[in-house]
């Protein structure tokens, strides 16, 4: 895929980091020493890690340039890296242990992502906690109907990879299992379904343009992409209806899991 797109990304920055604070909120440490955000983006996520732990040394890590680029620009005084985040879970770096490792919004994107969950937990310094946010949207409309314009006889030969490039949920028992595993200290684990108020079906294409439909568009010329966006659209307009003031409510389910390992 192209890299991702930071400016588009951050053009619903309130709606996106709104999750992200309230994965912050519910995590039980004071003063952590060493902060890493996993899949950290432009830092909008970041942001709110150096606004509570000031004192923290904290590290965005992201596989892609033009966020860790947007994000070292944004927060000088925290550290980023450009590294995939599977890479980063398998240890060797010789780092120290982190106290917090935190990820809005990026796990969903790394294929076996399940597998991931017990060895982020064991990274952690004793006492350390996981916070992770992750979208559970890929049955809803905004998703589904993804798939289903995929699947006409004009972009379906060049769509076949793309179906596959986002990984699906495991039901959240099964994350719990994985963590439980691990025997940690408490599980804290919860599913939030936001309805984020859009200006128009246009402003539902923007949001996905940025996240979900970068495999889709990637994979097709210039002309089948409008071709694409133009179906997209109108289906979007059919599945989210106009309320009374004119406007769209995006339904958009996220997945909430905070760990915390023993001391």
């Amino acid at each position: 895929m192209s890299d991702w797109n930071p400016a588009l990304y951050l053009r619903f920055a309130d709606e996106r980091t709104r999750p992200a604070a309230e994965l912050l909120a519910r995590v039980p440490l004071q003063s952590p020493a060493r902060v890493v955000d996993l899949g950290c983006g432009p830092g909008n996520s970041t942001g709110l890690l150096v606004q509570r732990f000031p004192r923290a040394e904290v590290l965005g890590l992201d596989s892609s340039a033009a966020m860790v680029q947007a994000a070292r620009e944004r927060l000088p005084q925290a550290a980023f890296v450009q590294q995939d985040i599977a890479a980063w879970a398998g240890g060797g770096d010789g780092a120290p242990a982190p106290d917090l490792v935190y990820s809005n919004a990026a796990l969903h994107w790394v294929d076996g992502h399940g597998n991931l969950f017990a060895r982020l937990l064991n990274r952690l310094a004793p006492g350390g906690v996981l916070a992770v946010q992750m979208p559970d949207n890929l049955n809803e409309p905004s998703h589904r109907l993804m798939r289903e314009v995929a699947a006409l006889p004009s972009f379906a030969p060049l769509l076949a990879q793309a179906l596959q490039v986002r990984a699906g949920m495991l039901a959240p028992e099964a994350y719990y299992d994985v963590l439980a595993g691990q025997r940690p200290a408490a599980i804290d684990l919860w599913h939030t379904v936001y309805r984020h108020v859009m200006d128009g079906p246009q402003a539902i294409v923007d949001w996905l343009r940025a996240t979900g439909l970068r495999p889709f568009l990637d994979a097709l010329p210039p002309q089948l992409q409008s071709d694409f966006l133009a179906e997209y659209g109108r289906r979007i307009d059919a599945a989210y209806g106009e309320r009374a003031d004119g406007r769209r409510l995006l339904a958009f389910p996220r997945l909430f899991i905070v760990a915390q390992r023993k001391p």
